[in-house]
Parts: structure tokens; sequence; C-alpha cells
């Protein structure tokens, strides 16, 4: 009996331990939207009052671009839902040379 309420207590203990490193490990990494903040804040360095709050808005609500070739083909696969034969090809092909803007 004591050597099984000794294994709990210690898997308890292993598991309480871990926890603490899970939650480092997840707040090391930035999210999407906290690198996309600091990315607009570096770029609003000069801005103040009204301006920054308004360049903020614009920077903070653009929708991202794709940013592997992989992932611009996903979004121009979705894009093209819809379209057929020389359309869907003309579409994929304007859409894949789209150079990323800024």
């Amino acid at each position: 009996m004591k050597s099984l309420l000794s294994a709990a207590a210690l898997c308890l203990t292993a598991a309480l331990c871990a926890q603490p490193a899970l939650a480092a490990d997840e707040a090391k990494a930035p999210t999407a939207q906290q690198s996309k903040m600091k990315t607009c804040n570096a770029d609003a360095k000069d801005l103040k009052g009204d301006e920054r709050k308004a360049f903020m808005k614009t920077c903070l609500s653009a929708k991202a671009e794709p940013a592997t070739q992989q992932d611009r083909m996903k979004q121009c696969n979705a894009d093209a839902t819809g379209k057929k034969g020389d359309e869907r090809k003309a579409f994929m092909k304007e859409c894949l040379s789209t150079k990323k803007s800024g």
C-alpha cells in the first residue's frame, strides 16, 4: 500500500512539475497576432497621435500575405473555387505570380 501511495505521489509530482515547463515553451513562441503587432509598431515608430492610431488600425487589420510558395498555392486554390478550364489556369497564373507587396 505504501509503495502504491509513493508511486501515485511521484506521478502527481512529475505531472505538476511538467506543467510549468509546457507553459514556458508556449510562452516563448509569439502568436501571429503578436508578430504582426511587433511589425506594425516598428513601422509606426515615427507616427504620433491620431495618425499612429489610424496606421495601427489599418496595419493590424490588413490580411497577411502567405509566407511560402506552398501557402500561396493553398490560398490561390481556395480563391479559385468555382473557376474551371482556361479561366482557372489564367487565375492561378496571375495569383501565383503576384508579388508580395511591401
